[in-house]
Parts: C-alpha cells; sequence; structure tokens
C-alpha cells in the first residue's frame, strides 16, 4: 500500500482527547489514531451509502429479474 503524508488541523480539545488515548494504549501515535479514524469514517459513509441505494429497489422488480429465465424451465430447484 501507497502512503502519502498530509497537514491536518486540529482543535486542541480533540488533540488532547487523542493523546489521552495514546496514553492509555489505544493507539501508539496520533498519525495512526488519525489514519484509524478515517479509515473507520469512510467504510460507515460507504455502508450507509449502500443501505441508501439498497432501500431504493423495487422489490418486486428484483424478485422478477432474479426469476427472469426460469419459468417453466426448472420444476424443483437442484440440491447441492
Amino acid at each position: 500500500m501507497t502512503v502519502s503524508s498530509i497537514d491536518v488541523t486540529v482543535d486542541e480539545e480533540l488533540l488532547r482527547e487523542i493523546d489521552r488515548l495514546i496514553d492509555a494504549g489505544f493507539f501508539p501515535d496520533r498519525g495512526t489514531a488519525i489514519r484509524e479514524a478515517l479509515e473507520e469514517k469512510v467504510k460507515r459513509l460507504e455502508k450507509a451509502r449502500l443501505a441508501l441505494q439498497c432501500a431504493q429497489l423495487d422489490i418486486a422488480e428484483e424478485q422478477a429479474m432474479a426469476e427472469e429465465g426460469f419459468c417453466g424451465e426448472i420444476v424443483k430447484w437442484p440440491e447441492y
């Protein structure tokens, strides 16, 4: 994985909280704490985006597409 360095401006209170987490052993350093927080946020946003898209699907239309081509071809689903 290629990594890049960036500058980030952080509120003093948030920085103190990050330092407390480091002192408590949750993270080895500030960079790791911030990187993991960003990764987690991006994953949550992606999951929320996918959930929103799934909620917009028409269940009957999706069912019809899933069953398309099976009418009359299969009497019974095969056993696996």
